[in-house]
């Protein structure tokens, strides 16, 4: 499966991916489970699995393409995170990607792991994402794929810089891009209008990330740099302390909304940050769904 190919088969209509990771424990490994139990009903297009830093998930992510393709028989995009792995690795990567019939791949940099403090990189690991877009497509034949930052990259000196190098990326081999999740829509909107004006062309498909919990919405903005609205602070607010669901009720309603409003206008897809929990993001696609916009 290309999702390159997916965009043009589809004929306009948007292209619906989740997002999964390994399980890292055995509890994790049975909630993941059940995700994807209810998620594999969840109408959608194909689904992605990520990659370690350094390769320090490869095994797992090797075990969870497999269980994803060959029992749940669902389309999957790898990733590949390639800091820290020198050209050697990457190629190993690649092989056996191709070996168990991956098409697509989506290539970033990543971040040094923070709980690894042995972490130590490649002498000769590719520094940028779109070096190790470059170095795949002149050896392989994969549909690629690579991130964008609607609010720029958190060590990006500038957005204008940051759209540059997406820029870039699809110079050296992106056919697609995934932009990092937002609760603003006019972040990815003023975001896509200055990409294309820098000649970016290839299709750019917001991500969602729905929150599930205060605390991880927290921890994930600070990693990722994505505004928490002020609306969102005071709709969270509002529910009553102790309230169970409420959180998750209220995150649903608002990424229904977002997603809506993208969809009206146009855009080639959502992308789902799944974060290994299924039942938010059944919630939204169905919520869609009802509306007839999916």
């Amino acid at each position: 499966m290309r999702v390159s190919k997916l965009f043009a088969e589809k004929n306009g209509k948007p292209v619906i991916s989740f997002e999964f990771f390994r399980a890292k424990n055995e509890k994790a490994a049975a909630d993941l489970e059940k995700t994807l139990d209810l998620l594999a009903q969840t109408p959608h297009d194909y689904v992605s699995v990520t990659f370690g830093a350094g390769g320090s998930t490869r095994d797992g992510s090797f075990q969870l393409i497999d269980k994803l393709r060959n029992e749940r028989k669902l389309d999957v995009v790898a990733y590949i995170a390639g800091i820290g792995l020198g050209p050697d690795d990457v190629t190993a990567v690649m092989d056996t990607f191709q070996e168990k019939g991956i098409e697509t791949v989506f290539a970033i940099r990543g971040d040094d792991p923070a709980d690894d403090a042995a972490f130590a990189a490649h002498p000769d690991a590719m520094p940028h994402a779109s070096d190790l877009l470059s170095f795949i497509r002149s050896r392989y034949d994969f549909c690629l794929g690579a991130a964008g930052y609607p609010e720029g990259h958190i060590e990006a000196e500038s957005l204008d810089q940051d759209i540059a190098y997406v820029k870039l990326k699809q110079d050296n081999g992106a056919d697609y891009i995934v932009a990092q999740y937002f609760y603003d829509n006019k972040f990815y909107y003023q975001f896509v209008e200055r990409c294309r004006a820098a000649g970016v062309h290839v299709p750019i498909v917001p991500g969602i990330m729905p929150i599930f919990t205060v605390k991880l919405m927290e921890i994930l903005s600070s990693v990722c740099g994505s505004t928490i609205t002020g609306e969102i602070r005071e709709g969270l607010a509002k529910i009553p302390e102790g309230e169970k669901g409420g959180v998750a009720r209220f995150g649903v309603e608002l990424a229904t909304r977002q997603c809506a409003d993208l969809l009206k206008n146009g855009v080639p897809g959502l992308h789902f940050y799944t974060m290994n929990r299924g039942e938010s993001v059944n919630a939204i696609v169905t919520n869609l769904r009802n509306q007839g916009l999916l």
